[in-house]
């Protein structure tokens, strides 16, 4: 097993370094948490799974209720990283244009008249899109080209987005009123959904301390765009052993109720299991987990430590679910507790 010693400095600017090694991996990972610890409080899990998705090239889904600071973990990963950032408002007069762009007729100086594309909002390296269910279909569709092939089509003409591009979204899971769920291809989409949950009562107080005085901290930036896209790539290079990548193919065969070795709850539960980029999702999170744990190798543990955030929206319930109370968490939850390792 490969080990990175556990002396690694843990905050402040990463030091300069001429390439991407498993130090500067947890180095930088490690100043970015400790900037975004300043401003968010108590949600650590959440600030670690939006880092992992970032590192992994993906795309992220936060849901929580009102006020849990999900807007502003965003808008804090993005001041800590030196891209450039956008929100959307997502509402239900919002048109696919209004994101994506469009074309504009301009006068040249002599008189000429022409079509010049003006770049909407998803033209940025990190894209906020704020109650992404408040939006219509119609506008929400605008965003699969986007996150899967990073480029926007704007008439015959194809735009390729800044490199690199997330889309970190938010939705609102208990205001159902004048929203529009999520469609399966949308959601398969994104690399993790990550519930956040509500402060303890210690994190409660510590937030009403920092955010009522008279000043409120402010994070630094610790990591350019570049250096993000190396450590991107030098994350899909950790190595995975076959016993290791054949049980998160077992998870991910045993989601699905036509599975023969399924668990009796995903049979009976379960309308669809989860798609190839489920196990995609679930290889490449547990890859940047590894790393992140000081390990240059991917074990078992990683694999069951982002099975919920990676296939939780990914596993469809039926009827009988939704009557009896029964949750995709738990559905995964039994599928990895009884899949054998070997």
């Amino acid at each position: 097993m490969s080990v990175i010693p556990a002396n690694v400095p843990s905050g402040g600017q990463p030091a300069a370094a001429t390439g991407p090694t498993p130090y500067r991996f947890i180095e930088t990972a490690r100043a970015i948490e400790t900037e975004v610890g300043q401003v968010i409080i108590g949600q650590a899990e959440v600030v670690r799974g939006v880092l992992t998705c970032l590192l992994a090239g993906g795309h992220a889904l936060l849901e929580g209720i009102p006020g849990l600071g999900k807007t502003l973990l965003v808008r804090t990963i993005g001041e800590t990283l030196d891209l450039s950032f956008s929100r959307v408002q997502f509402t239900p007069d919002l048109m696919p244009a209004d994101i994506t762009g469009t074309s504009i007729l301009r006068d040249g100086a002599d008189g000429s008249r022409s079509l010049e594309f003006q770049p909407g909002p998803l033209f940025a390296n990190l894209v906020l899109a704020d109650e992404v269910n408040r939006a219509t279909p119609k506008t929400q569709s605008a965003l699969l080209e986007a996150m899967q092939e990073r480029r926007v089509t704007a008439g015959r003409t194809t735009h390729t987005l800044p490199e690199p591009f997330f889309v970190l979204a938010t939705q609102n899971p208990i205001e159902m009123e004048g929203t529009y769920p999520l469609p399966e291809a949308q959601l398969d989409r994104f690399l993790f959904k990550l519930t956040v949950p509500y402060p303890s009562e210690d994190d409660l107080l510590r937030i009403a301390r920092v955010t009522t005085g008279a000043t409120m901290p402010h994070p630094s930036r610790v990591a350019s765009g570049a250096a993000l896209l190396e450590l991107m790539h030098f994350a899909r290079e950790v190595p995975v052993a076959e016993s290791v990548l054949r049980f998160a193919v077992r998870i991910v065969r045993r989601t699905n109720p036509d599975t023969p070795d399924a668990p009796v709850e995903v049979k009976r539960f379960a309308r669809y299991g989860s798609s190839p980029r489920g196990l995609q999702s679930l290889v490449l999170g547990a890859k940047v987990r590894a790393l992140l744990e000081g390990r240059y190798n991917v074990a078992f543990d990683d694999i069951r430590a982002v099975a919920l955030p990676a296939l939780r929206h990914r596993v469809i319930l039926g009827f009988e679910a939704d009557a009896e109370a029964v949750t995709t968490d738990k559905l995964i939850h039994d599928v990895v507790a009884t899949t054998p390792e070997e």
